[in-house]
């Protein structure tokens, strides 16, 4: 499988630091985030050698942690060449096969915001997007780029999940999923099935990674990431198969 090596950047770049704020993770802790400062237009490689430096995006930010003597923050993404789905993942694959998936620009839908507002309602009315809005969704998931897409998953015609992708010259990076949170649908794991799609599409089109964002050692809502073996994590500049000690 092709290693897809960035170019590198050939130019200063200028960054910015947040001020301390409260983790959306960690109850009780501040973090700090380092941001591509929002006036630059990074071309397809300066975002790709970002993302190897555990860099990701949210709207149009290219950021990761920085925070002052905490590393719980660890940058994942899966070996697709090495990765071999486990006996309920193969079941789960196999439940699914029944789903579509169209890839689409990065672009408003309002047949997708319905399906996000109906998950942030239902799924996640403890956590930052509630109440989800238009403006929010817009600044979240949509982008006029090349590199942002977004995959639909249909059950017949109906929309069962969106999932927001970037396609980075070394892999796919899974931005954000979300999905029907209909008890009927629960059995599909939609969620879990999404990863597995996106692996399934980098090893067919030759990518050597799938980027899972970042795993907390402490966050349950995390602890999904390390069902997909092998995992690599980010060690400083160095990707590892071992966990980095804290």
């Amino acid at each position: 499988m092709s290693s897809r090596a960035p170019q590198q950047p050939v130019r200063d770049l200028r960054f910015f630091l947040t001020v301390p704020h409260a983790c959306s993770y960690l109850a009780g802790q501040e973090a700090t985030t380092l941001f591509l400062d929002p006036q630059e237009a990074p071309g397809q490689g300066i975002y790709d050698t970002l993302a190897l430096l555990g860099f990701r995006r949210s709207g149009r930010h290219l950021y990761r942690p920085h925070c002052e003597g905490c590393r719980a923050c660890v940058s994942v993404r899966i070996p697709v060449e090495d990765f071999a789905p486990g006996r309920s993942q193969r079941r789960l694959m196999h439940r699914n096969a029944d789903l579509t998936l169209t890839e689409r620009d990065a672009r408003y839908d309002p047949e997708h915001y319905a399906l996000y507002a109906r998950y942030v309602r239902e799924r996640h009315a403890d956590g930052d997007m509630f109440p989800p809005s238009h403006e929010q969704y817009r600044t979240f998931l949509t982008l006029d780029h090349a590199y942002a897409r977004l995959l639909e998953f249909r059950l017949g015609g109906r929309l069962v999940a969106v999932t927001a992708i970037d396609r980075l010259g070394h892999g796919l990076s899974a931005i954000y999923t979300f999905f029907d949170p209909s008890p009927a649908l629960a059995r599909r794991s939609l969620g879990t099935f999404a990863i597995l799609s996106l692996i399934e599409r980098a090893a067919t089109e030759d990518l050597p990674h799938v980027y899972l964002g970042y795993w907390i050692r402490e966050c349950r809502k995390m602890d999904y990431k390390r069902h997909f073996q092998p995992l690599e994590y980010l060690d400083g500049r160095v990707w590892r198969r071992t966990i980095p000690t804290p």
